[in-house]
C-alpha cells in the first residue's frame, strides 16, 4: 500500500513563503526519485522540482532561484521550500514518487498566492 501525504499548503501573500512536506510510506524511499508537480486551474499538471535518490535537485525554469526541494531519507519525507511566491504559483501541488516500475501520487495540497 503506497501512501504519499502532502501538507503545508495554504494562503499566502505575494512575496511570502511556504514549505510543503510529503510523507511517504509503502515505497522504497531511499531509491525513489521524488518530485513536486502542480496543476493550476484550467492547466495541465506540470513538473515543478525533482530530486534524485542521491539528493541532486532539478527545477522548472519558472521556479529556479525561488523554490528548493530537499529530502530526509530518515523520515521518508520530501520538502518543497517556496520563497518569493507569485500569484502564478497558485495551484494544487502534488507529491510524486518514481520507482523502477511505478509512479505514485499524493492527494495534493492547495497553495494560493493572493493579496
Amino acid at each position: 500500500q503506497v501512501q504519499l501525504v502532502e501538507s503545508g499548503g495554504g494562503l499566502v501573500q505575494p512575496g511570502g513563503s511556504l514549505r510543503l512536506s510529503c510523507a511517504a510510506s509503502g515505497i522504497i524511499f531511499g531509491i525513489s526519485v521524488m518530485g513536486w508537480y502542480r496543476q493550476a486551474p484550467g492547466k495541465q499538471r506540470e513538473l515543478v522540482a525533482g530530486i534524485t535518490s542521491g539528493g541532486t535537485p532539478n527545477y522548472a525554469d519558472s521556479v529556479k532561484g525561488r523554490f528548493f526541494i530537499s529530502r530526509d531519507n530518515a523520515k521518508n519525507t520530501v520538502y518543497l521550500q517556496m520563497n518569493s511566491l507569485k500569484p502564478e504559483d497558485t495551484a494544487v501541488y502534488y507529491c510524486n514518487a518514481t520507482e523502477l516500475t511505478r509512479r505514485s501520487w499524493g492527494q495534493g495540497t492547495q497553495v494560493t498566492v493572493s493579496s
